[in-house]
């Protein structure tokens, strides 16, 4: 929210924060408080759990004046201050700090520039300093403050900005990044200092350096935003408000007389660390070495995730004797060459430099370098301290990297070879390295994982675990929470480490004592099986799931890992209906059972105390033994053979996409059964009622009609499949699409159904509701009952398990309102699936069905989805076809158990279309897109209709061929069951081939012979034409069609790669490479 400031400065009391994003009332917690609770100002002191984010605040809260906060949705950079400030909480000066949170825009620092510089402002606080608190992302809307900022610095406040290095990456990585590149840029380009924190157990430390620093230069104290940032952990040396404020206070003092004797910025900062440590007791220094005593090879590294893990690798092979080691960047700005010189072992011949940089298309151009590379070597190129120089190679990496100890080992291993790219390293240590070490993990540290989709009931429960087993004063406990909002729809992952001794560990935990598993379907999307170590525990909660179901629910790989683990396999079943609180604590119990057996009787009361129900009752301590079970693994799982189909794999983690799980409840949104009368109202007085005219005003998208042109069926009339060529005439609509886009039909439902529906469930038809549009719910239409069930309200569509729920609220009849209640909650899951994947029931079954549940018209509008476009690939080049689109389509029709014919929506709609008809359409991108060069070849892959996008490639690179343009080789995989009824387009295809257009035609007709022949055997016998067009003269691959094929294709184009690799004496992971050209686009699937 946009808060306005006061001229004058002076503190903001407890009701001028406007701001409140972040509810106490919140079911989620916040993943940037420990444990996801809110810990008070005052409690900060000595060892206490907390993350790098509180402490970070808490700093910029007992220092500063005034705290201006920039962060993204969910982020909750500023959670704590604002709550502080809501309290009333005092700063050091003993009134309460400013929180203004602010938009990230255009001109988002005007606000803070403005008070800082105002003529009213208080001359008294010139000298208290002045907070930034935002990230990376919102760094480039604050450049225009920051550098007036640092040009006011002699005569305005200190300015310290705290900055979580996060950003969210689109493309290929599509998730949350470590985004320390625009720091550096900002921070170079301007002449702000620059610190780092390696860690959460240094953060408030170097917070509070940073702002002893801004007395000097304006400074961003950076620190790792996705994960060490967020995670809590135990802080032995915390500071109270008092010793952050002596502390400021002695060292500033200190200073203060030898920064007015210093000749220059690099002496007035070791003067000021030198303080600082002496206040302390501390040991920091500006540039940090770790590893062999005589090192030949050193590596340079800045970043919080980066230095901490670098530094435990670097330590672990110098105590094997590789002699190597890791020089971590602590104050980046200002660089004191000097310093860093001298923290560089003489012995040191190579020096490789860990830069980040923006995107991988930066890390590929060789004409880049990364900024810390370009300081090093400037300090190494003109420093005459050294008898011979070593060389210095700049080892680049985008933002997108995630590091881990394997990757990190991996780049020490490539120090003193030919360094490539991180990508490139990793896969030749793997391959070189019999068995790739993992960073020691002390005995007696205890390693928990926990998965859990974001609708669980039991998802918080880790937090809970966390904050009970911290009780304990004699165990270090540390907790990490990762989101992944795309994996099945949102999961969450949290590790917990228990150690006696201090955790810094700033990577995933690898394999667990304990693994969690909230939904057996997660097993479907991880390799959670591999996060368990040997003989360790897996708890998967599976209500209802009975021992002879098990090899139903374990995949093959699944089941044989498990028994060649020796892993010990427990169910847990909470009972049906459980209330929300007492399913967590069920978890907790079963969790503590098998992980914490000590705590079990006790682990009840302290859970429902931390929680404040203290008066629970003890049954459910007494029910657990009938919520858990140990299931016996059979020994025939160890004698598994498997496929390679079915080998896995999986991920065996997730993406951090965001630190909260989305919010899936739809808005609901009024519909009003109306009279003529008062639609009329709104069409007369447009102005006053905001009536605005539009083709189809349900429809978000921008839309255009057209008319059928060609509605020709490809397929023989006896043939059991309708495949259709349609082709519409564009007119004078202005449509324009481009090669691989996607057609949207703004479809009906059939006519007789709509009727037979309004005649049975005793509808007026021409009576006028106001319903949301079918695309974009916020906007209503005037319809009549008809016209919303032909076109908006999808009737005849499949009805989730919240459609039942919705409906047990209209049933008066109590048999069918516990039917329908039963069918929405986990007992149903398999009528459920009966219902909607065999007997397709529709929402208007249901309705027939359940007769005492009859909400009127305008509640079903409410309960029953909006139609949603259907989309299709284009079939045809607008360069070939200027004034018509085509498409392929298929009729979906089948037989339910009852006997009764059913269609897909859309194309019975297209397939019934005669010549002439008006259609409204849309258009939407695709990820079919050709590559930037002409000659540059396409391999394509068609199923069925799949094929419909490839004809419009085919006849793009025949009209470039005819404007003289030189075109690549095209290659051209078919695949349907048989020839002569489903020959898609065959004599296109075998005309374009005379033409010289089509290189290589591979027809897989599967069912014209004895043994089925499929699209990869085509591929197969083409092996040397794929190498050729696919890997040397660097081509793409598209494949469009169902996923099945998906494996077996891809493993084609694997054997491909390995057999180039080989013939040129190169080692390579084909798997890795074909995710590397997923990355540049050249493997493109686009299945369904």
């Amino acid at each position: 929210m946009h808060h306005i400031l006061p001229e004058s400065s002076g503190p903001a009391g407890p009701g001028t924060l406007e701001d409140d994003r972040i509810s106490q009332g919140s079911n989620e917690p916040s993943s940037s408080l420990p444990f996801g609770r809110h810990i008070p100002f005052t409690a900060i002191s000595g060892p206490t759990y907390v993350t790098a984010q509180v402490l970070i605040q808490h700093t910029a809260y007992a220092l500063s004046d005034r705290i201006f906060t920039y962060s993204p949705d969910t982020c909750d950079l500023d959670v704590a201050v604002r709550h502080w400030s809501l309290q009333g909480a005092h700063n050091a000066y003993g009134f309460v700090t400013g929180v203004s949170s602010m938009q990230i825009r255009p001109g988002a620092g005007s606000i803070a520039l403005g008070y800082v510089c105002s003529k009213d402002f208080n001359p008294e606080k010139r000298h208290l300093p002045q907070s930034l608190i935002g990230s990376t992302s919102s760094l480039r809307y604050l450049r225009a403050t920051l550098s007036q900022l640092f040009t006011l610095h002699h005569v305005g406040n200190p300015i310290v900005v705290h900055v979580a290095a996060v950003d969210y990456a689109a493309g290929a990585a599509n998730s949350l990044v470590s985004d320390y590149s625009a720091a550096l840029s900002i921070a170079e380009e301007l002449g702000l200092g620059m610190v780092c924190s390696t860690s959460a157990h240094e953060s408030q430390h170097m917070a509070l350096f940073s702002t002893l620093l801004s007395n000097l230069v304006p400074t961003i104290h950076i620190y790792d935003g996705v994960t060490t940032g967020r995670q809590t952990t135990r802080v032995i040396d915390g500071l109270n408000v008092k010793g952050l404020y002596a502390t400021y206070t002695s060292v500033l003092e200190e200073v203060k007389s030898a920064q007015e004797k210093a000749e220059n910025q690099e002496r007035r900062l070791r003067h000021l660390l030198r303080a600082f440590n002496g206040e302390l007791g501390t040991a920091y220094e500006l540039f940090e070495y770790h590893g062999h005593e005589s090192p030949e090879h050193v590596l340079v590294v800045f970043g919080t995730v980066e230095s901490s893990l670098s530094v435990s690798v670097a330590k672990k092979l110098a105590k094997a004797g590789r002699k190597v080691g890791v020089l971590n960047v602590r104050v980046y700005r200002p660089f004191a060459e000097e310093d860093f010189l001298d923290a560089l072992p003489l012995s040191v011949r190579n020096i490789a430099v860990l830069g980040q940089v923006y995107n991988q298309r930066e890390v590929d151009d060789a004409s880049t370098h990364s900024t810390l590379y370009d300081d090093v070597l400037a300090a190494v190129t003109f420093s005459n301290r050294r008898l011979f120089r070593p060389s210095v190679v700049d080892v680049k990496y985008a933002r997108e990297q995630v590091w881990t100890p394997v990757a990190l080992e991996a780049v020490f291993w490539g120090l003193g070879r030919k360094l490539t790219t991180i990508f490139q390293l990793i896969t030749e240590f793997e391959a070189q390295t019999a068995e790739v070490s993992q960073t020691s993990v002390a005995a007696t540290t205890q390693r928990y994982i926990f998965w859990d989709v974001d609708e669980s009931l039991s998802v918080n429960a880790p937090s809970m675990i966390g904050e009970l087993l911290a009780r304990d004063s004699s165990r270090n406990i540390s907790l990490r929470a990762v989101h992944d909002d795309v994996t099945h729809g949102g999961v969450k992952r949290t590790d917990i480490r228990s150690s006696k001794k201090s955790v810094e560990n700033a990577s995933s935990v690898e394999e667990a004592d304990v693994v969690y598993v909230g939904n057996l379907d997660l097993f479907k999307d991880i390799n959670v099986v591999r996060s368990v170590k040997p003989s360790g525990t897996l708890l998967v909660q599976a209500p209802d799931l009975k021992d002879e179901d098990l090899e139903k629910k374990f995949s093959a790989a699944d089941r044989k890992a498990i028994a060649e683990k020796g892993i010990k396999l427990h169910i847990l079943s909470p009972p049906a209906n459980t209330e929300t609180n007492h399913h967590i604590y069920i978890t907790v119990l079963a969790f503590l059972k098998l992980a914490r057996p000590d705590l079990l009787e006790t682990g009840l009361a302290k859970v429902t105390k931390i929680n404040g129900e203290d008066n629970i009752s003890e049954r459910i301590l007494t029910s657990l033994s009938d919520c858990i079970r140990e299931t016996p693994v059979p020994q025939s799982w160890t004698a598994i053979e498997l496929d390679e189909e079915e080998k896995p794999a999986l991920p065996t983690d997730i993406k951090a996409t965001s630190f909260t799980s989305f919010d899936k409840q739809e808005p609901q949104h009024p519909s009003l059964l109306r009279t003529w009368h008062s639609i009329a109202k709104t069409i007369a007085f447009k102005e006053a009622y905001g009536t605005k005219p539009a083709l189809r005003p349900d429809l978000a998208a921008k839309t255009w009609t057209v008319y059928v042109k060609e509605n020709r069926r490809l397929t023989p009339i006896t043939y059991d499949r309708n495949i259709f060529h349609i082709e519409f005439d564009l007119g004078t609509s202005g449509l324009k699409y481009e090669i691989g886009e996607a057609l949207g039909i703004h479809g009906e439902n059939d006519e007789t159904e709509v009727n037979e529906f309004i005649k049975f469930y005793g509808l007026q038809p021409e009576e006028i509701v106001e319903v949301p549009s079918r695309e974009d719910p916020d906007v209503l239409e005037a319809r009549t009952v008809y016209q919303s069930l032909m076109q908006n309200v999808d009737i005849f569509g499949r009805p989730p398990k919240k459609f039942y729920e919705a409906l047990a609220e209209f049933a008066d009849d109590e048999n069918e309102k516990k039917e329908l209640l039963t069918m929405a909650g986990p007992e149903g899951a398999t009528e459920f699936k009966r219902r909607a994947e065999v007997d397709t029931i529709t929402y208007a079954d249901i309705l027939l069905e359940f007769p005492s549940a009859h909400p009127s018209f305008h509640d079903i509008v409410k309960i029953v989805s909006p139609m949603k476009r259907r989309e299709y690939s284009i079939a045809s080049s607008q360069k070939v076809t200027p004034n018509s689109v085509a498409l392929l389509v298929v009729t979906v029709g089948w037989v339910d158990p009852k006997g009764r014919d059913r269609f897909g929506q859309a194309t019975r709609y297209l397939a019934k279309l005669a010549v002439g008809s008006p259609v409204t359409v849309s258009v939407k991108p695709s990820v079919m897109k050709l590559p930037t060069e002409a000659t540059q070849p396409l391999i394509m892959a068609g199923l069925g209709t799949g094929l419909a996008p490839f004809r419009a490639f085919v006849q793009y690179r025949a009209w470039q061929k005819a404007q003289g343009i030189d075109i690549g080789s095209v290659l051209l995989y078919m695949g349907s069951r048989h020839q002569r009824e489903e020959y898609l387009y065959g004599e296109e295809w075998e005309a374009y081939q005379a033409a010289g257009v089509i290189t290589l035609l591979g027809r897989a007709f599967s069912r014209d012979q004895r043994q089925k022949i499929y699209i990869q055997d085509r591929m197969r016998q083409t092996m040397s034409d794929i190498i050729q067009a696919y890997i040397k003269d660097r081509g793409s691959f598209y494949l469009c069609g169902p996923t099945w094929p998906v494996p077996d294709v891809t493993e084609v184009l694997q054997e491909a790669i390995s057999l180039e690799a080989k013939a040129d004496g190169r080692k390579v992971d084909s798997r890795k490479e074909i995710e590397r050209l997923k990355d540049d686009l050249r493997y493109v699937l686009e299945v369904y």
